[in-house]
Protein backbone atom coordinates (compact mmCIF):
# COMPACT_ATOMS: atom_id res chain seq x y z
CA UNK A 1 0.00 0.00 0.00
CA UNK A 2 1.50 3.64 -0.75
CA UNK A 3 0.72 6.10 1.70
CA UNK A 4 1.49 10.07 0.32
CA UNK A 5 -0.20 13.43 1.63
CA UNK A 6 -2.14 15.15 -1.21
CA UNK A 7 -3.82 18.21 -1.84
CA UNK A 8 -7.00 19.40 -3.24
CA UNK A 9 -8.20 23.26 -4.25
CA UNK A 10 -10.89 24.63 -2.48
CA UNK A 11 -13.16 27.45 -3.73
CA UNK A 12 -11.85 29.44 -0.87
CA UNK A 13 -8.40 29.73 -2.58
CA UNK A 14 -6.90 27.68 -0.17
CA UNK A 15 -5.49 24.25 -0.05
CA UNK A 16 -6.96 21.00 1.83
CA UNK A 17 -4.54 18.65 2.93
CA UNK A 18 -5.42 14.79 2.90
CA UNK A 19 -3.59 11.21 2.99
CA UNK A 20 -4.35 9.24 0.04
CA UNK A 21 -4.15 5.20 1.03
CA UNK A 22 -3.59 3.39 -2.40
CA UNK A 23 -4.08 -0.13 -2.31
CA UNK A 24 -3.83 -1.27 -5.53
CA UNK A 25 -6.65 -2.09 -8.38
CA UNK A 26 -9.65 -4.31 -7.76
CA UNK A 27 -12.36 -5.26 -10.37
CA UNK A 28 -15.33 -3.46 -9.78
CA UNK A 29 -19.27 -4.65 -10.38
CA UNK A 30 -18.85 -4.30 -14.18
CA UNK A 31 -16.20 -6.23 -14.44
CA UNK A 32 -14.01 -2.58 -15.01
CA UNK A 33 -10.20 -2.45 -13.35
CA UNK A 34 -9.94 0.50 -10.86
CA UNK A 35 -7.91 1.99 -8.46
CA UNK A 36 -8.72 1.20 -4.75
CA UNK A 37 -8.35 4.30 -2.68
CA UNK A 38 -9.37 5.46 0.65
CA UNK A 39 -8.84 9.33 1.98
CA UNK A 40 -8.33 10.97 5.41
CA UNK A 41 -8.51 14.36 5.07
CA UNK A 42 -6.70 16.25 8.51
CA UNK A 43 -8.20 19.68 8.26
CA UNK A 44 -5.26 21.25 7.28
CA UNK A 45 -4.93 24.36 4.65
CA UNK A 46 -2.73 26.33 3.11
CA UNK A 47 -2.40 29.44 1.43
CA UNK A 48 -2.29 29.32 -2.29
CA UNK A 49 -1.56 33.01 -3.08
CA UNK A 50 0.79 34.35 0.08
CA UNK A 51 0.24 37.77 1.06
CA UNK A 52 2.50 38.22 4.15
CA UNK A 53 5.09 36.66 6.15
CA UNK A 54 3.06 35.35 8.82
CA UNK A 55 0.62 33.42 5.98
CA UNK A 56 4.32 31.73 5.29
CA UNK A 57 5.20 31.01 8.24
CA UNK A 58 1.31 29.37 9.01
CA UNK A 59 1.76 27.40 6.02
CA UNK A 60 5.15 26.11 6.85
CA UNK A 61 3.65 25.29 10.32
CA UNK A 62 0.52 23.90 8.48
CA UNK A 63 2.79 21.41 6.35
CA UNK A 64 5.34 20.00 8.95
CA UNK A 65 1.79 19.07 11.32
CA UNK A 66 0.87 17.25 8.12
CA UNK A 67 3.92 15.63 7.37
CA UNK A 68 4.27 14.35 10.53
CA UNK A 69 0.71 12.74 10.63
CA UNK A 70 1.69 11.23 7.40
CA UNK A 71 4.75 9.52 9.23
CA UNK A 72 2.23 8.36 12.36
CA UNK A 73 0.37 6.59 9.44
CA UNK A 74 3.16 5.39 7.49
CA UNK A 75 4.63 4.07 10.94
CA UNK A 76 1.17 2.47 11.81
CA UNK A 77 0.85 1.11 8.33
CA UNK A 78 4.98 -0.99 9.14
CA UNK A 79 3.55 -1.93 12.64
CA UNK A 80 0.91 -3.87 11.21
CA UNK A 81 2.75 -5.32 8.37
CA UNK A 82 6.10 -6.07 9.78
CA UNK A 83 4.60 -6.95 13.39
CA UNK A 84 5.80 -4.23 15.02
CA UNK A 85 4.62 -3.56 18.40
CA UNK A 86 2.75 -0.95 19.43
CA UNK A 87 4.71 -0.05 23.27
CA UNK A 88 2.22 2.41 23.82
CA UNK A 89 -0.47 -0.80 24.65
CA UNK A 90 2.13 -2.41 27.15
CA UNK A 91 1.07 0.29 29.97
CA UNK A 92 -2.47 -0.67 29.67
CA UNK A 93 -4.24 -2.36 32.37
CA UNK A 94 -5.83 -5.81 32.35
CA UNK A 95 -8.16 -5.95 34.22
CA UNK A 96 -9.25 -2.54 32.28
CA UNK A 97 -8.97 -4.09 29.10
CA UNK A 98 -10.73 -7.16 30.28
CA UNK A 99 -13.53 -5.35 31.43
CA UNK A 100 -14.08 -3.23 28.64
CA UNK A 101 -14.42 -7.29 26.63
CA UNK A 102 -16.97 -8.01 29.15
CA UNK A 103 -19.29 -4.87 28.76
CA UNK A 104 -19.00 -5.16 25.32
CA UNK A 105 -21.06 -8.78 25.75
CA UNK A 106 -24.00 -7.28 27.92
CA UNK A 107 -27.07 -8.21 25.63
CA UNK A 108 -25.95 -11.54 26.23
CA UNK A 109 -26.86 -12.15 29.80
CA UNK A 110 -25.60 -15.67 30.21
CA UNK A 111 -22.32 -15.09 28.86
CA UNK A 112 -21.93 -11.57 30.58
CA UNK A 113 -22.80 -13.58 34.02
CA UNK A 114 -19.95 -15.71 32.89
CA UNK A 115 -17.37 -12.80 32.50
CA UNK A 116 -18.29 -11.47 35.18
CA UNK A 117 -17.60 -14.42 37.82
CA UNK A 118 -14.71 -14.92 36.13
CA UNK A 119 -13.79 -11.07 36.78
CA UNK A 120 -14.12 -11.47 40.56
CA UNK A 121 -11.54 -14.46 40.28
CA UNK A 122 -8.85 -12.39 37.63
CA UNK A 123 -9.12 -9.75 39.84
CA UNK A 124 -8.31 -11.78 42.94
CA UNK A 125 -5.04 -13.14 41.62
CA UNK A 126 -4.42 -10.31 40.63
CA UNK A 127 -5.03 -8.54 44.34
CA UNK A 128 -3.81 -5.37 44.47
CA UNK A 129 -0.91 -5.22 41.86
CA UNK A 130 -1.54 -3.41 38.23
CA UNK A 131 -0.71 -6.12 36.05
CA UNK A 132 -0.24 -4.64 32.85
CA UNK A 133 0.36 -6.06 28.81
CA UNK A 134 4.16 -5.51 29.91
CA UNK A 135 3.61 -7.91 33.18
CA UNK A 136 2.13 -10.61 30.78
CA UNK A 137 3.81 -13.77 30.18
CA UNK A 138 3.36 -17.50 30.31
CA UNK A 139 4.53 -17.36 34.27
CA UNK A 140 1.04 -15.42 34.71
CA UNK A 141 -1.03 -17.43 32.68
CA UNK A 142 0.33 -20.62 34.64
CA UNK A 143 -0.45 -19.11 37.67
CA UNK A 144 -3.95 -18.27 37.27
CA UNK A 145 -4.07 -21.98 36.38
CA UNK A 146 -2.80 -22.51 39.67
CA UNK A 147 -5.08 -20.07 41.37
CA UNK A 148 -8.58 -21.80 40.47
CA UNK A 149 -7.49 -25.49 41.41
CA UNK A 150 -6.71 -24.09 44.76
CA UNK A 151 -9.42 -21.35 45.52
CA UNK A 152 -13.38 -21.42 46.73
CA UNK A 153 -15.94 -20.43 45.55
CA UNK A 154 -17.19 -16.69 46.65
CA UNK A 155 -20.57 -17.51 47.81
CA UNK A 156 -20.03 -21.12 49.26
CA UNK A 157 -16.58 -21.09 50.09
CA UNK A 158 -15.86 -24.64 49.00
CA UNK A 159 -13.59 -25.38 46.33
CA UNK A 160 -14.57 -25.04 42.69
CA UNK A 161 -16.34 -27.33 40.54
CA UNK A 162 -14.43 -28.88 37.42
CA UNK A 163 -16.80 -26.56 35.27
CA UNK A 164 -16.15 -23.25 36.58
CA UNK A 165 -12.85 -24.27 36.43
CA UNK A 166 -13.16 -24.48 32.74
CA UNK A 167 -15.40 -21.80 32.54
CA UNK A 168 -13.08 -19.02 34.12
CA UNK A 169 -10.10 -20.11 32.45
CA UNK A 170 -11.88 -19.79 29.23
CA UNK A 171 -12.58 -16.66 29.49
CA UNK A 172 -9.51 -15.81 30.80
CA UNK A 173 -8.10 -17.44 27.59
CA UNK A 174 -10.21 -15.59 25.31
CA UNK A 175 -9.26 -12.07 26.86
CA UNK A 176 -5.52 -13.19 26.08
CA UNK A 177 -6.67 -14.34 22.70
CA UNK A 178 -8.64 -10.99 22.14
CA UNK A 179 -5.44 -9.05 23.21
CA UNK A 180 -3.37 -10.86 20.45
CA UNK A 181 -5.55 -10.29 17.82
CA UNK A 182 -5.53 -6.40 18.73
CA UNK A 183 -2.03 -6.11 19.30
CA UNK A 184 -1.35 -5.91 23.18
CA UNK A 185 0.54 -8.65 23.34
CA UNK A 186 3.65 -10.22 20.61
CA UNK A 187 2.60 -13.69 21.45
CA UNK A 188 -1.05 -15.63 22.23
CA UNK A 189 -0.55 -16.61 25.59
CA UNK A 190 -4.14 -18.70 25.58
CA UNK A 191 -2.14 -21.23 23.50
CA UNK A 192 0.51 -21.34 25.44
CA UNK A 193 -0.75 -23.54 28.70
CA UNK A 194 -3.35 -26.47 28.49
CA UNK A 195 -7.24 -25.68 29.74
CA UNK A 196 -9.13 -27.42 32.23
CA UNK A 197 -11.23 -30.64 31.35
CA UNK A 198 -14.95 -29.81 31.33
CA UNK A 199 -16.47 -31.85 33.77
CA UNK A 200 -20.14 -34.28 32.48
CA UNK A 201 -22.92 -31.87 33.37
CA UNK A 202 -26.16 -33.25 34.98
CA UNK A 203 -28.56 -32.21 32.70
CA UNK A 204 -32.33 -32.36 34.32
CA UNK A 205 -35.60 -33.13 32.16
CA UNK A 206 -38.73 -34.73 32.47
CA UNK A 207 -39.92 -37.73 31.05
CA UNK A 208 -42.89 -38.29 29.08
CA UNK A 209 -44.94 -39.74 32.00
CA UNK A 210 -43.54 -36.84 34.11
CA UNK A 211 -44.22 -34.30 31.86
CA UNK A 212 -48.15 -35.62 31.66
CA UNK A 213 -48.12 -35.27 35.16
CA UNK A 214 -47.05 -31.52 35.87
CA UNK A 215 -49.58 -31.03 32.50
CA UNK A 216 -52.56 -31.86 35.06
CA UNK A 217 -51.10 -30.61 37.92
CA UNK A 218 -52.18 -26.90 39.47
CA UNK A 219 -49.11 -24.06 39.15
CA UNK A 220 -50.01 -20.96 40.74
CA UNK A 221 -49.10 -19.01 37.76
CA UNK A 222 -51.31 -20.04 34.76
CA UNK A 223 -48.74 -18.07 32.47
CA UNK A 224 -45.56 -19.81 34.14
CA UNK A 225 -47.37 -23.18 33.41
CA UNK A 226 -48.28 -22.05 29.57
CA UNK A 227 -44.45 -21.12 29.10
CA UNK A 228 -43.31 -23.86 30.43
CA UNK A 229 -44.96 -26.60 29.11
CA UNK A 230 -44.81 -24.33 25.47
CA UNK A 231 -40.68 -24.69 25.90
CA UNK A 232 -41.14 -28.66 26.23
CA UNK A 233 -43.02 -28.69 23.22
CA UNK A 234 -41.17 -26.14 21.28
CA UNK A 235 -37.51 -25.92 22.89
CA UNK A 236 -36.85 -22.39 22.94
CA UNK A 237 -35.44 -20.85 25.40
CA UNK A 238 -36.76 -18.51 27.95
CA UNK A 239 -35.52 -15.18 26.45
CA UNK A 240 -37.29 -16.45 23.13
CA UNK A 241 -40.54 -17.53 25.22
CA UNK A 242 -40.20 -13.91 27.02
CA UNK A 243 -39.64 -11.82 23.87
CA UNK A 244 -42.11 -13.20 21.79
CA UNK A 245 -44.64 -11.50 19.93
CA UNK A 246 -47.75 -12.51 18.04
CA UNK A 247 -45.99 -10.47 14.51
CA UNK A 248 -43.92 -13.78 15.09
CA UNK A 249 -46.93 -16.55 14.93
CA UNK A 250 -47.82 -16.86 11.95
CA UNK A 251 -51.39 -18.77 11.78
CA UNK A 252 -51.36 -20.50 8.20
CA UNK A 253 -54.63 -22.61 7.49
CA UNK A 254 -54.43 -25.90 9.39
CA UNK A 255 -50.75 -25.27 10.92
CA UNK A 256 -48.78 -22.70 12.72
CA UNK A 257 -45.11 -21.97 12.84
CA UNK A 258 -42.59 -19.27 14.32
CA UNK A 259 -40.47 -17.06 12.91
CA UNK A 260 -38.26 -15.03 14.97
CA UNK A 261 -34.45 -13.95 15.95
CA UNK A 262 -33.16 -16.03 18.39
CA UNK A 263 -31.79 -13.47 21.47
CA UNK A 264 -28.27 -15.40 22.61
CA UNK A 265 -27.45 -16.41 18.98
CA UNK A 266 -29.20 -13.57 17.17
CA UNK A 267 -30.02 -16.61 14.39
CA UNK A 268 -33.30 -16.38 12.24
CA UNK A 269 -35.36 -19.30 13.34
CA UNK A 270 -38.06 -20.78 11.42
CA UNK A 271 -40.18 -23.39 13.32
CA UNK A 272 -43.17 -25.28 12.93
CA UNK A 273 -45.35 -25.84 15.70
CA UNK A 274 -47.59 -28.92 16.87
CA UNK A 275 -51.15 -27.82 18.01
CA UNK A 276 -50.92 -28.48 21.14
CA UNK A 277 -48.14 -25.99 21.34
CA UNK A 278 -50.15 -23.56 19.82
CA UNK A 279 -53.28 -23.89 22.11
CA UNK A 280 -51.08 -22.91 24.81
CA UNK A 281 -50.58 -19.15 23.13
CA UNK A 282 -54.23 -18.88 23.36
CA UNK A 283 -56.20 -15.94 21.05
CA UNK A 284 -54.09 -13.71 18.87
CA UNK A 285 -53.55 -10.19 20.36
CA UNK A 286 -51.88 -7.19 18.57
CA UNK A 287 -49.08 -8.04 16.62
CA UNK A 288 -46.59 -5.92 18.81
CA UNK A 289 -48.09 -7.64 22.18
CA UNK A 290 -46.37 -10.05 24.21
CA UNK A 291 -47.60 -13.50 23.58
CA UNK A 292 -47.10 -14.64 27.44
CA UNK A 293 -47.93 -11.51 29.30
CA UNK A 294 -47.20 -11.14 33.12
CA UNK A 295 -44.37 -13.60 32.30
CA UNK A 296 -41.37 -12.37 35.04
CA UNK A 297 -37.84 -13.94 35.72
CA UNK A 298 -36.91 -14.33 38.96
CA UNK A 299 -36.78 -16.37 42.75
CA UNK A 300 -40.49 -16.50 42.86
CA UNK A 301 -41.24 -17.68 39.94
CA UNK A 302 -38.55 -20.63 40.29
CA UNK A 303 -39.65 -21.34 43.47
CA UNK A 304 -43.16 -22.18 41.51
CA UNK A 305 -41.67 -24.46 39.57
CA UNK A 306 -40.48 -26.68 41.86
CA UNK A 307 -43.40 -26.60 43.54
CA UNK A 308 -45.77 -26.86 41.06
CA UNK A 309 -43.75 -30.19 39.90
CA UNK A 310 -43.87 -31.47 43.96
CA UNK A 311 -47.78 -31.32 43.18
CA UNK A 312 -46.91 -33.53 40.41
CA UNK A 313 -44.90 -36.10 42.38
CA UNK A 314 -41.67 -34.70 41.21
CA UNK A 315 -38.80 -34.45 43.43
CA UNK A 316 -36.17 -33.53 40.70
CA UNK A 317 -34.71 -30.37 40.82
CA UNK A 318 -36.66 -28.57 37.39
CA UNK A 319 -35.92 -25.19 37.08
CA UNK A 320 -37.68 -23.32 33.39
CA UNK A 321 -33.94 -24.52 31.70
CA UNK A 322 -34.87 -28.15 31.78
CA UNK A 323 -38.13 -27.75 29.96
CA UNK A 324 -35.86 -26.97 26.52
CA UNK A 325 -33.61 -30.18 28.26
CA UNK A 326 -37.19 -32.16 27.88
CA UNK A 327 -37.98 -31.39 24.59
CA UNK A 328 -34.49 -32.33 23.09
CA UNK A 329 -34.47 -35.85 25.30
CA UNK A 330 -38.09 -36.79 23.93
CA UNK A 331 -37.10 -35.60 20.47
CA UNK A 332 -34.31 -38.49 20.78
CA UNK A 333 -35.92 -40.61 22.33
CA UNK A 334 -38.80 -40.94 20.05
CA UNK A 335 -36.14 -41.55 17.14
CA UNK A 336 -35.49 -37.97 15.89
CA UNK A 337 -31.82 -37.73 14.83
CA UNK A 338 -28.97 -35.42 16.34
CA UNK A 339 -28.60 -32.86 13.05
CA UNK A 340 -32.84 -31.84 13.12
CA UNK A 341 -32.67 -31.86 16.89
CA UNK A 342 -29.40 -29.73 16.34
CA UNK A 343 -31.15 -26.89 14.22
CA UNK A 344 -34.46 -27.27 16.41
CA UNK A 345 -32.63 -25.70 19.14
CA UNK A 346 -30.70 -23.39 17.60
CA UNK A 347 -27.53 -24.87 18.01
CA UNK A 348 -24.20 -23.52 15.86
CA UNK A 349 -21.99 -26.52 16.85
CA UNK A 350 -23.44 -30.47 16.46
CA UNK A 351 -21.33 -31.01 19.31
CA UNK A 352 -23.92 -28.49 21.93
CA UNK A 353 -26.34 -31.31 21.02
CA UNK A 354 -24.57 -34.24 21.27
CA UNK A 355 -24.77 -33.73 25.66
CA UNK A 356 -27.89 -34.81 25.10
CA UNK A 357 -27.86 -37.93 23.42
CA UNK A 358 -26.17 -39.45 26.59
Amino acid sequence: MKINLRKKKLTTGRYSLYIDYYKGKVIDETGKSVNNREFEYLKEYLYIQLKNAAEKKENEETLLRAEQILSIRRAEYAQGKYGIKDRSKDKLLFLTYYDKLKEERYESKGNYDNWDAAQNHIEDYCKKRKITFEDIDEDFVIGFKKYLNKTTSINTNTPLSQNSKYTYYNKFKAALRQAFEDGYTRRNFATTVKGFAQGETSREHLTYEELQAVTKAHCKHPVLKSAFLFSCLTGLRWSDINKLVWSEVRDEKDEARLIFKQKKTAGQEYQFISNQARKLLGKRKRENDKVFQGLKYGAHFNAEILRWCMRAGITKHITFHSARHTHAVLLLENGADIYTVSKILGHKEIRTTQVYAK
